[in-house]
């Protein structure tokens, strides 16, 4: 009886011992082996076997992980305060020195992430620790993969949230924000302004070029057409003979006999029969057989004639 329970005890503790022993390791863990005190090396993935009794095991997460630093604030290079908090993201790259090199690397990692800030940010002014996010965020990046790569660990991406300026930068960056609008609404107006003076001006000129060029189509096509009713007329009238002329110049005096003005129109046969008639009963000329107008002096005869509401008359005047 003693036997067994003494057997029963035996296979227990073998068992407890057994589950103890195995360990299952997946793909993104990795234990650091440590026996009797010394590391003697990394193991897994897959099915590990160890001593529980002399054997001591530290689990290290080979997963990329992220890291919050609270806001820190720093000084800029221009004397100017800003609160800044950010992220880093890192991957254990060597286990055994992650485990052997550092205690607790969140809170080292988070120290000297706040130290590295102060000093990139205090080489950079306000300008540019806001406007220059990527620069800052690789100078970051560089200076922390430099103290971590020691512990074993790779500082992937840093990746700055927020940057909080004082309140008077604030409203100096607002009333300059307003102000820099402010230039390039004017700007865009103006650009505006002119490139619809240019068009305008430019229709104007087509116009006026389009204007000119159809008054000296106008003006050639007429003359094109006087010249050619002139030709007519020219060709026309030498097959006229002195019967066609006469009732043209007859038809002539009628269309001038009703235009509306007040006028006395004596026909060219009329005018010369009166002069002939005028010549014969002047004393000079029947006496000396000279004009109306000598070579003795004598004024000639002179002919007037009025319209309706100032009558004239036909006088002479003789010479001495």
């Amino acid at each position: 009886m003693i036997v067994g329970i003494v057997i029963g005890v035996v296979v227990l503790f073998l068992l407890v011992m057994l589950a103890f022993s195995v360990k299952i390791i997946r793909e993104y863990q990795r234990i650091v082996l440590f026996r009797l005190g010394r590391a003697v090396g990394v193991r897994g993935p897959g099915l590990v076997l160890i001593n529980p009794v002399t054997d001591r095991t530290s689990w290290v997460d080979l997963r990329e992980r992220f890291l919050e630093i609270p806001h820190q604030t720093a000084i800029t290079k221009d004397n100017a305060s800003i609160s800044i908090d950010f992220i880093i993201f890192y991957k254990v790259v060597d286990p055994s020195m992650t485990v052997l090199q550092v205690q607790n690397f969140a809170a080292a990692a988070q120290n000297v992430a706040a130290t590295t800030l102060r000093s990139v940010v205090g080489d950079m002014p306000l300008d540019d620790v806001l406007s220059k996010r990527e620069d800052m965020n690789a100078s970051l990046r560089v200076r922390l993969d430099e103290v971590t790569e020691r512990w074993g660990v790779k500082v992937t991406t840093v990746e700055v949230r927020e940057v909080n300026p004082p309140a008077g930068v604030l409203d100096a960056m607002t009333r300059q924000m307003s102000a820099e609008r402010t230039r390039r609404a004017a700007i865009t107006e103006a650009q505006g302004q002119k490139q619809a003076a240019i068009t305008l001006a430019e229709g104007t000129k087509q116009a006026a070029i389009l204007g000119a060029e159809g008054e000296r189509q106008s003006a050639i096509l007429r003359a094109e057409g006087l010249a050619a009713g002139l030709q007519t007329i020219l060709v026309v009238g030498r097959g006229l003979d002195t019967n066609t002329m006469q009732l043209q110049y007859l038809e002539t005096l009628k269309q001038v006999g009703t235009a509306p003005s007040t006028k006395i129109v004596v026909p060219m046969e009329l005018l010369g029969g009166i002069m002939n008639g005028l010549r014969g009963v002047l004393p000079g000329e029947s006496a000396n057989g000279t004009g109306a107008s000598g070579d003795d002096g004598a004024s000639g005869g002179t002919v007037w004639v009025a319209d309706s509401t100032n009558r004239g008359e036909i006088g002479e005047t003789g010479g001495s």
